[in-house]
């Protein structure tokens, strides 16, 4: 359960990476989006390790996706549409699924050619 909390955290400074990338103007800016990209990329590839690769991915881009519409809400002021929303909705479902139907120690490690 550990590496699923990495790949949230993960997510979360996804997020901040992305709307580092679209609305950094100052050095500082930049270079907390370069720490975001960073610690980002560093936890989903530890997570990795143990996690099933597709599954972990596919769980960090979407929740990464998610929270950064809803930041551009909260954050930026962009509209609320209702159709938005349960579009994130259902994105999460999709991800919390792919979560709980994903069998943790299934994917066999790979070791050069087989």
């Amino acid at each position: 359960m550990k590496d699923w909390w990495k790949i949230v955290v993960a997510a979360v400074f996804e997020v901040g990476w992305v709307i580092g990338l679209k609305h950094a103007d100052s050095g500082v800016e930049w270079v907390g989006t370069a720490v975001a990209i960073y610690v980002s990329f560093h936890l989903l590839i530890v997570a990795g390790r143990t996690l099933p690769v597709g599954t972990a991915y596919a769980v960090f881009v979407g929740l990464g996706a998610a929270g950064t519409v809803i930041a551009e809400i909260i954050f930026f002021g962009v509209p609320v549409k209702p159709a938005k929303l349960i579009l994130i909705a259902v994105l999460l479902a999709g991800v919390i699924g792919l979560k709980f139907v994903t069998d943790e120690g299934g994917e066999k490690e790979w070791h050069g050619s087989h």
